[in-house]
C-alpha cells in the first residue's frame, strides 16, 4: 500500500516543481491548475493510505479530503484554499471561463496561493 501512496507524493512533488517554474514564468493560469492537481494528488494519497483503496477519479478537493476523513480537521485557511483551487481545475481549460479567471490570478495572489499549496503539501506529509 505504501507504494502507492509514495506514487501519488511523488506525483504531487513532481507538480508542484510544475508549478513553481510556471509562476517564475509568469504562466499565472496554468500555475493555479498544477496547484489543483497538487493539493488533488496530496488527498489522493491520503485517502490511499486511510482507504487502502484507489481514490475516486473526481476533482473536488472537499469532496476529498472527506473522503480522506480529514476535512474536519483542516483549518479554516485550509478549507479556504480548497475553497480557492477547486475553481482553477474547471476553468482553467475552458476559454470562456479563462479571461474571467485570468483576471483574478496577480502575481501577488500567484504567490500567496503557490505558498499557501506548498504548506498544505507539507501539512499533509505530516498526516500521512
Amino acid at each position: 500500500m505504501f507504494d502507492k501512496v509514495e506514487y501519488w507524493i511523488e506525483l504531487c512533488d513532481d507538480d508542484l516543481k510544475t508549478a513553481i517554474i510556471l509562476y517564475k514564468n509568469k504562466q499565472f493560469l496554468w500555475m493555479g491548475f498544477l496547484c489543483h492537481l497538487v493539493a488533488e494528488k496530496a488527498l489522493k494519497a491520503v485517502i490511499t493510505l486511510k482507504t487502502s483503496e484507489a481514490p475516486p477519479k473526481i476533482h473536488s478537493l472537499d469532496k476529498l479530503a472527506e473522503i480522506g476523513g480529514i476535512y474536519n480537521t483542516l483549518t479554516e485557511n485550509q478549507q479556504k484554499l480548497l475553497d480557492k483551487l477547486t475553481p482553477l481545475q474547471i476553468e482553467a481549460r475552458y476559454p470562456e471561463y479563462k479571461e474571467r479567471i485570468s483576471v483574478l490570478l496577480t502575481q501577488q495572489y500567484c504567490e500567496n496561493l503557490l505558498a499557501e499549496t506548498e504548506d498544505f503539501v507539507c501539512w499533509i506529509k505530516t498526516q500521512l
